[in-house]
């Protein structure tokens, strides 16, 4: 068609529209019928129009044709390790995930025969080794291709989870500091506030601040230059709120890129994310599936640049080859076969995510500005105020989830009574808690459907 048929239709404004269905309703009332209020405190519209925002709107520095397929591999043994990774990567695989426990574990055999051109590594330690950075910047393997291994680390992040430092406040702020002079990277987990229960809110202004410590800490200590190349990586779980996970990762970058403005550092941040173990279940596992599939296309549409996905059994199943092949085919679906890697910020210009996006970031920066005038997040984290305010989210979402108002299809509705888990359990779904001395209370994920389970196991 050649003649374009806009022109021939008076524009209908948000408040016509509102009139139209109100008289649609027939006496209903339009607040108690049609808005749904989240737990974010944010009130959801049947409809969101142009009208409604001040200005043109931006488009946002999310490059979703660009994301990359992760694979998640915990290290005991180098040489294992490295054969998994190898047989990851053959099978679709764009990005490995070590989590190393040891520091005696060799990089050099651990990233031996991996084309680090075509495929980045990130390195997760379970320790705080300023040593074992080094060494590794100083592998005669990895010196031309270091820019293609990502060192996470974390202190705040395990002292969060932990309750304790690696070695104590003053060490870890010193080798994190060489760290970061060394690789110029630095990363923040907000995945453990999201599986802890906390609200999308509160997980945003919690990542803000977290990073925010980091960056009063090493202000004055980088050159202008490696500020403008400092690599700051988020890792966040992604739940099962569709559009409100999409706006939740858009909201973590304006949100980074107004504070990354402040400290005159990097602006552009590297995003990692994973689907949430918070609602996941060991009855009717195979729901899981459906719920991290819907999951990882929130993190894809909302920007995420590496995705590695949660297996369906990785609750109750020791990591196994069907497990992780399931989780990875899940992504290249994803992204071959519905195309999710065609279209650069798919997202930009929809009335209700943009709507979402720009409330989520709003409340957050508000949060962030509440812990900064009361100490900070360190601070708060001593006194136990981040830790309470997470319980008090969790219990709002876990009565919710008591009372079927959050539905877990399979667990508490529509269960299979004829469905047996209890002799196929190779390790532990439910927390379990190792009684030690602590600085501070730790934050702990826990699962919804953990305690009903439980009770179910027992009655089998």
């Amino acid at each position: 068609m050649s003649k374009s048929l806009f022109n021939d239709f008076d524009p209908v404004s948000s408040k016509a529209w509102k009139q139209k269905i109100q008289v649609d309703l027939k006496g209903a009332d339009y607040n108690e019928t049609l808005i749904w209020n989240s737990n974010e405190g944010i009130d959801v519209k049947p409809f969101y129009h142009a009208d409604e925002f001040e200005s043109l709107l931006e488009v946002s520095q999310s490059k979703s044709a660009e994301w990359k397929i992760g694979q998640l591999i915990n290290v005991t043994d180098a040489k294992t390790a490295n054969s998994k990774a190898i047989e990851a990567i053959n099978r679709g695989a764009e990005n490995i995930i070590f989590n190393i426990e040891s520091e005696t574990v060799s990089i050099d055999e651990l990233v031996q025969n991996i084309d680090l051109e075509a495929t980045t590594v990130d390195i997760k330690c379970q320790f705080l080794s300023q040593a074992f950075v080094e060494n590794l910047y100083n592998s005669t393997l990895n010196s031309e291709n270091v820019s293609s291994i990502n060192i996470q680390t974390d202190i705040i992040g395990h002292l969060a989870k932990s309750g304790n430092w690696y070695h104590n406040l003053k060490e870890d702020h010193s080798q994190f500091e060489n760290i970061v002079a060394t690789t110029n990277q630095l990363s923040v987990h907000i995945d453990l506030y999201q599986n802890a229960g906390a609200t999308m809110i509160q997980q945003l202004a919690y990542g803000m601040a977290h990073a925010n410590e980091y960056l009063n800490h090493l202000d004055g200590k980088l050159s202008k230059e490696d500020k403008a190349s400092l690599v700051v990586v988020f890792n966040l779980a992604v739940g099962s709120n569709y559009f409100f996970e999409i706006s939740k990762i858009r909201a973590l970058r304006q949100l980074w890129s107004a504070l990354a403005t402040e400290y005159g550092v990097n602006t552009t941040c590297r995003i990692v994310a994973t689907p949430s173990k918070r609602n996941k279940t060991i009855y009717d596992y195979n729901v899981n599936m459906l719920r991290t599939t819907t999951e990882c296309m929130s993190a894809i549409l909302g920007g995420a640049d590496l995705i590695h996905n949660l297996p369906y059994d990785a609750l109750f199943h020791k990591p196994n080859e069907f497990g992780e092949r399931i989780s990875r085919n899940q992504l290249l679906v994803l992204k071959h076969e519905s195309y999710l890697d065609k279209v650069n910020n798919p997202a930009d210009g929809t009335y209700y995510i943009e709507s979402l996006t720009e409330q989520l970031a709003e409340k957050a920066l508000e949060l962030f500005k509440d812990i900064e005038a009361n100490g900070g997040f360190l601070s708060q984290l001593k006194e136990g105020t981040i830790q309470r305010k997470i319980k008090e989210s969790a219990a709002k979402e876990q009565a919710d989830f008591n009372d079927g108002k959050l539905v877990l299809l399979g667990t508490n509705k529509h269960p299979n009574k004829e469905d047996n888990m209890k002799n196929d359990l190779e390790i532990s779904p439910f927390l379990e808690i190792n009684k030690r001395k602590t600085l501070l209370e730790p934050i702990i994920e826990k699962r919804l459907s953990q305690e009903l389970e439980f009770n179910r196991l027992n009655k089998e």
